[in-house]
């Protein structure tokens, strides 16, 4: 497997050409981008040849795919980006009610469309404000997939976990349209505090093993990608995740 690397957990730890090629040395083959890394797409893209690593997947706000999605284009034709996901939605922007929610899968399905058309994929990124059920019963991450058929989805199993659910019945109900999954640790009690609670994969609560077996079988995934939202060294994070992964 091509495990790739959320650029996003490097964010602290620059210069980018240095997290490179510490990426590099490590033996990934695949990062993943976010809006920190699309400044000079050209220059960043030379520096990923340089360290052997391509960029097929990368995360644009849902306001750059609605408003410019020209310019998410060129960004992502220069870095080599095939699947491009909406990774988040700001508080003040999300939904109160089921309307609300099935609206925003109206609005990714549109965009599913124009990404589509354009010769990319599209698939939305989970958080666990996805799986808080709302006043009528229903859940927002059913929601938006009832109202966006057609579209992917990043599933961030850690987020899910934290949401207070059960990936295993998402991968079950919607395996097929998992395009590529975020490989994230939970650490334990008392644990992993001076980083949010997270902790480097394999070395947490989540069953990755067991995990990525079912994944392998009953979902679509092509990307696995790691990511920690706040590790307190980087490289630390990368290699021990790699090598916990690679037993997988």
């Amino acid at each position: 497997m091509n495990w790739s690397f959320q650029l996003y957990s490097a964010r602290n730890f620059q210069p980018w050409e240095g997290v490179l090629a510490t990426l590099g040395k490590l033996g990934y083959t695949q990062v993943e981008g976010f809006g920190g890394v699309y400044v000079d797409p050209k220059a960043f893209r030379a520096e990923l040849d340089k360290n052997g690593l391509a960029m097929p997947t990368g995360h644009f706000s849902i306001d750059a795919l609605e408003s410019d999605f020209d310019g998410v284009r060129r960004t992502a034709d220069t870095l080599g980006i095939k699947l491009l996901i909406c990774p988040y939605l700001l508080p003040e922007a999300r939904p109160s009610d089921a309307a609300g929610w099935r609206a925003l899968g109206e609005r990714l399905a549109k965009v599913g469309e124009t990404a589509k058309s354009a010769g990319y994929g599209f698939a939305w990124h989970n958080h666990d404000f996805e799986f808080k059920k709302l006043a009528d019963g229903s859940m927002p991450q059913d929601l938006i997939f009832a109202a966006a058929p057609d579209i992917g989805w990043e599933m961030d199993v850690a987020w899910v976990v934290r949401g207070g659910d059960d990936p295993l019945q998402w991968i079950e109900k919607y395996g097929k349209r998992i395009a590529a999954v975020h490989v994230k640790d939970i650490a334990g009690a008392g644990a992993g505090l001076d980083e949010d609670g997270w902790s480097d994969v394999g070395h947490g609560t989540i069953d990755w093993a067991g995990l990525i077996k079912t994944l392998r079988a009953n979902s679509s995934a092509k990307y696995y990608v790691m990511e920690h939202d706040n590790p307190n060294d980087m490289e630390r994070f990368a290699r021990r995740s790699l090598a916990a992964a690679k037993t997988y």
